[in-house]
């Protein structure tokens, strides 16, 4: 049986238009870990996170034998770092990262169980010395959005983000950020291998109808 991979069973929430387009965003279950600060401070919380993030993850996908395997595991492909991200105080500004609040997440299969991520925990503390206790499993349903795939550096966003925003305002959509609906980033790109000018990231606006 060919590997799940979500960038193409549901091409819809990975694979944007270049242009903006509304989308209804199911309820999916997620590894999700909160923080705030700098992304890119190197050795920062945003670093760590990622880290035990992904440690996690991969801890989960390759527990394939034993008898506590989920009777419905499936071999599948670990989907890409996504992230949740506003500010503190009023507005966005992009010259003071430290004032950001983020949740890293990566979207998991169903089988996946909240004792199956205490286990990957506990594994990941014994076998690699790292304390990965704030992460959770948590079922994310996202509703409607509007979404589009930015090409390039993280700091041109706003250019893209210009984009969504007159497509809300033609359309009758406004923003409706609450609890974990805020703005969305899919990062498609490897950042470490990936030119900054080719760099792919799906970006998502929670909306509402006016």
């Amino acid at each position: 049986m060919e590997k799940l991979d979500f960038k193409k069973t549901e091409k819809a929430l990975y694979q944007s238009s270049s242009e903006p387009q509304a989308i209804q965003v199911p309820a999916r279950p997620f590894l999700m870990l909160d923080g705030e600060g700098d992304p890119n401070l190197p050795g920062g919380a945003f670093q760590n996170a990622v880290s035990a993030l992904f440690s996690v993850a991969y801890t989960i996908k390759m527990h394939k034998t034993g008898e506590d395997v989920p009777p419905d595991y499936r071999e599948y492909v670990v989907p890409p770092l996504e992230g949740l991200w506003s500010q503190k105080g009023e507005g966005v500004d992009l010259s003071r990262k430290e004032l950001f609040q983020w949740t890293v997440m990566l979207r998991q299969p169903d089988f996946v169980s909240p004792a199956l991520t205490a286990w990957a925990i506990k594994e990941v503390k014994r076998k690699k010395g790292l304390d990965a206790s704030l992460v959770r499993l948590c079922v994310f349903e996202e509703g409607l959005c509007l979404q589009c795939m930015h090409t390039g550096p993280f700091d041109t966003e706003p250019q893209t983000m210009a984009k969504i925003e007159a497509y809300g305002a033609k359309h009758g959509f406004q923003p409706d950020h609450s609890g974990l609906r805020r703005h969305h980033e899919i990062y498609l790109s490897n950042i470490n291998r990936t030119p900054p000018e080719k760099r792919r990231t799906v970006l998502r606006v929670p909306v509402k109808k006016r």
